[in-house]
Order: structure tokens, then C-alpha cells, then sequence
């Protein structure tokens, strides 16, 4: 959830909010065909907030990258990054949060791919950056899957030798990947127990439309049995510490978290963090 989605939408008057967004799902219904994916919900309309190619930098100097070109299972046509270390630690898919688009991460990108010695691949959900379609949450699911499987043919591995790491709305989807099929590593970055919560603190107004098992992390996680490194700030005001706190103690052993002190949303993680991060990469076990 980066750049305060939710804060940035309620600004908005309710009704208008409403309206527009009631107004376009209808129509998107009534002219949906069985082939088309379906429309986003009303709170995945509050919820993504993507940055459209050319707005970027796609052609970043300070990486050395792939550009991917890869589908979903539905055949949308989505972009990622594939950025390889020579000798690598371990293979890891990262999955970003709701704003912006992969060119944003560049810099965190360098810093995993040269500093942890990590072959990255990043993506964008559809409708961010270049990839194609409309955000919704079965749409990331399904992109996140196919982008697990693009790395591992890159890396020419087996997808359970991928390491997830998502950011705040990422973690979600990445704790999603995992309880699906275990990855050898989950790492969560300033991330919610549910998306309901979330709904119910920023916008309660609208948190009726949320359904209470979608994007549950407490509930998903349970469903994990894998290395776990868990890291929140603080200072959190959008996704609050308590919320992340909540997360981390329905997670399975073997696990770790890792308190940012005085971070908010957005701030960049510390270096006891990244020293835990490190060691956490380098004692997961191979297959």
C-alpha cells in the first residue's frame, strides 16, 4: 500500500466516490463477455492505485536487467525485470505494493541484486506500468503465480526454490503464493492482518463491500509451515503496527520479527533489518 492510497481516495466525497466507481462496474457487467476477466470490485477500485507506462524510468542505468515479457493463465500480457546475480544467495520474486510501478523500486532492486547477492524478478501487476489489463485481486493472484513461474525458468529452478518477498498489499498476495505452495523462504514488509481491517480503519463507510476472507492474511498464513521474516514500522499511520503485529503471531515457527523504530509507510527499512535479512537468506535451506 504505498503513497496512502486509501487516505489519498477518501479525500474524495463519499457519494461521488460511489457513484462513479457503482456506475462503472455496472456497465463493465452488463458488457463483460465469459472470455472477458471480470471487473474490478468497488474496493479494488479504492484499493489499486497504478502508474501507467511511459511514467517511469524504463531504462534504468544503476540495473542490470531483463526485460520479461510473460502471461497469466487468463493470457494477459504482463512486464517484469529480471535482474541476475552471477552467483546468487538465492532467487527471489518480489512482489510490490499498490502504488506506483516496478520503476519505482529500482533503487531497492539494485541494492537486493549487488548488496544480498540476490537474483530479483520484479513485475507489475496488470494495469501498472506496461503490463496489460485492470488491477483487481484475482487479477494479482494470478499475475504473481505466473511471475513465480517466469522466475523460476529464468533462474532455472524449481518454483519451490523461489523466495517470496512482498511489500505492504505484495505481502498479502505473497502470503497467498506461499499457502498455496510452499515457497523456501516468505519475507513480509509492512503489511495488514486482512484487507477487512483495513477497510474498516481507513474507509468504514465502504468496508461493507469487502468480503472477510479476502486477502485474510491471519487466516492464509496459518496455512504456511516455512522459514518467516516479518519486519513493520512502528510509526505506521496506514497500516498500523498492531495490525502487523496481529499477522505475525498467527504465523508458524520457524519466524522472526523485526521492529522499524520510528518508520512510517513508506520510510525505508533499518539496518538491523537488512542484517537480519541477510542471515534470514542465507540459512534457508535448499532443496
Amino acid at each position: 500500500m504505498s503513497r496512502c492510497p486509501i487516505t489519498l481516495r477518501m479525500r474524495l466525497p463519499l457519494a461521488a466516490v460511489c457513484s462513479v466507481v457503482l456506475a462503472g462496474v455496472l456497465l463493465g457487467a452488463e458488457s463483460e463477455e465469459p472470455s472477458t476477466p471480470a471487473s474490478p470490485t468497488l474496493d479494488e477500485l479504492l484499493l489499486f492505485q497504478p502508474t501507467k507506462y511511459p511514467q517511469g524510468e524504463w531504462e534504468p542505468q544503476i540495473l542490470t536487467y531483463k526485460d520479461v515479457w510473460f502471461e497469466a493463465t487468463d493470457e494477459v500480457k504482463l512486464h517484469g525485470w529480471y535482474c541476475p546475480h552471477n552467483d546468487p544467495v538465492a532467487a527471489v520474486l518480489y512482489i510490490h505494493g499498490t502504488g506506483g510501478n516496478l520503476s519505482d523500486r529500482r533503487f531497492l532492486i539494485k541494492s537486493l541484486q549487488t548488496e544480498l547477492r540476490l537474483s530479483v524478478f520484479i513485475f507489475d501487476y496488470r494495469g501498472y506500468g506496461r503490463s496489460e489489463g485492470v488491477p483487481s485481486v484475482k487479477g494479482a493472484l494470478q499475475d504473481a503465480t505466473a511471475a513465480r513461474r517466469e522466475l523460476a525458468r529464468l533462474a532455472d529452478i524449481s518454483t519451490d526454490e523461489v523466495v517470496l518477498m512482498g511489500r505492504s498489499l505484495g505481502g498479502a498476495i505473497a502470503i497467498q503464493l506461499a499457502a498455496a505452495a510452499a515457497p523456501r523462504g516468505l519475507v513480509v514488509e509492512s503489511s495488514f492482518s486482512s484487507l477487512k481491517e483495513m477497510a474498516n480503519l481507513h474507509f468504514p463507510n465502504l468496508a461493507w463491500v469487502v468480503p472477510v476472507d479476502k486477502l485474510n492474511s491471519t487466516a492464509t498464513i496459518k496455512k504456511y509451515h516455512g522459514p518467516y521474516l516479518q519486519s513493520h514500522g512502528d510509526a505506521d499511520t496506514l497500516i498500523p503496527f498492531r495490525s502487523g503485529k496481529k499477522l505475525f503471531e498467527a504465523a508458524n515457527k520457524p519466524k522472526r520479527f523485526i521492529r522499524i523504530p520510528r518508520a512510517n509507510h513508506n520510510d525505508p527499512q533499518s539496518r538491523d533489518y537488512y542484517q537480519a535479512l541477510k542471515r534470514f537468506l542465507r540459512r534457508l535451506p535448499r532443496s
